[in-house]
């Protein structure tokens, strides 16, 4: 019994000792804060819609306004009124699509299926093949 009071008296000073920190010590339990962490780069406060030199050169368009706008909406609209429903999304996939337009590949109908389509609403090839072609009505012409 003697030996069991010794025992559980040193596994006490173990973990007392182990458990004891000054004030000096870090806490290894929580993260350092990181005091050079880069900051997440916000979009420019005037966020015209505008292409910079390197998306156009990836033959990403500006995005549409006013009448043109519509006419892409509407054409992708044809295709999937779900498609609209989140407007500005649905401009974004449509302007990064045509960076594939512009160096077509034999998935290039494949890829407007994936790019406009998720998980809960898939779309197939041919409605990959209508949006491309909805595009090149209007978003992004050859």
């Amino acid at each position: 019994m003697r030996r069991t009071a010794v025992l559980l008296a040193a596994s006490a000073a173990a973990l007392l000792a182990l458990t004891a920190c000054s004030a000096d010590e870090k806490d290894v339990t929580k993260p350092a804060p990181e005091a050079s962490a880069p900051a997440a780069e916000e979009p420019p406060a005037d966020d015209s819609g505008k292409s910079s030199d390197a998306e156009r050169a990836a033959g990403i368009p500006d995005a549409p306004i006013g009448d043109a706008r519509d006419a892409y909406l509407d054409a992708i609209a044809a295709v999937d009124q779900r498609l609209i429903v989140d407007e500005q999304k649905a401009i974004d996939v449509g302007r990064n699509q045509c960076s594939s337009l512009a160096k077509p590949n034999d998935k290039i109908d494949w890829a407007a299926a994936q790019r406009f389509g998720n998980d809960a609403q898939p779309l197939t090839d041919a409605q990959g093949k209508a949006l491309n072609e909805a595009l090149r009505k209007t978003l992004c012409p050859k």
